[in-house]
């Protein structure tokens, strides 16, 4: 079995979801960025590491700001591998999924990308702005490279589509919980438990909620509706945000801030 199903078997199991959290790698810089996804190694399930662009489109001023903190660290791509390596090296059973856009994968050339993700030790790779229709080429690649492809889905998708996008999926469906980019939110939309539900009635993959997902009362309330993981990332570069020039405070809060939010996935 892949690391996915694995992960997500044992928190079954336990009666827990997944804790997934999102960083922007080499924000704030190449070093700093390894401290920051070692620290998040505590308490996650499952990582989802952003790569450095310069037109985030599905993302709010927290990650594009994240974004450009990297690219103005000089962050590319072979730079992201090798915190990842380095990642991989410290743990062997984590899955590792990549959330980037179309043309940082293309300009590297699709399979040569794909193939230094693998080497990497990635599992999973989902393109933002890639929908099913446009991905031939990348899934065929990944397929035989052995990378699971995560497709999103949003509150606007159907049914039917939903099984369409299941059929290339792999690893566990990403539930969009909103319309509109990414940011933190005070609340969670009904829409977006009601799509997870939806997603668990039309696809045999984990349904895991992003977008907006911002603080530990979120992640029980998603978790307690049924779905199987939870994805924070802009309430997380946040805290990497108001810790700038600080590093001992910014790993020290968000050593904090995640185990709560993974403690939020525990059903009792």
């Amino acid at each position: 079995m892949d690391r996915y199903g694995k992960m997500f078997g044992k928190l079954r199991g336990k009666n827990e979801g997944a804790f997934i959290p999102f960083v922007v790698l080499g924000d704030p810089d190449f070093n700093a960025s390894k401290k920051i996804v070692e620290t998040l190694l505590e308490s996650a399930d499952a990582l989802e590491l952003g790569f450095p662009f310069s037109d985030p489109i599905a993302d709010g001023k927290r990650i594009q700001a994240a974004d450009q903190r990297a690219l103005d660290a000089g962050i590319n791509p072979d730079k992201c591998f090798e915190i990842i390596k380095g990642i991989r090296a410290k743990n062997s059973e984590i899955p590792i999924g990549l959330l980037l856009y179309y043309n940082l994968v293309y300009s590297n050339g699709v399979k040569d990308f794909l193939v230094k993700a693998k080497e990497a030790g990635v599992d999973g790779i989902l393109i933002a702005d890639m929908p099913i229709e446009e991905s031939r080429e990348a899934l065929k690649e990944a397929t035989e490279i052995g990378l699971k492809m995560i497709f999103m889905v949003a509150p606007t998708t159907s049914d039917k589509r939903i099984r369409e996008i299941s059929k290339k999926a792999g690893g566990f469906m990403y539930v969009v919980g909103l319309l509109g980019v990414t940011g933190e939110r005070k609340d969670i939309k009904d829409s977006a438990l009601e799509l997870a539900g939806r997603v668990k009635k039309n696809s045999k993959l984990p349904a895991c909620i992003g977008f907006g997902i911002s603080m530990p009362e979120h992640v029980k309330k998603i978790i307690s509706a049924g779905a199987d993981g939870a994805i924070v990332g802009s309430a997380i570069e946040a805290v990497i945000e108001r810790n700038l020039g600080n590093e001992g405070a910014m790993i020290l809060e968000l050593k904090d801030f995640c185990a709560k939010l993974k403690a939020a996935t525990v059903m009792k």
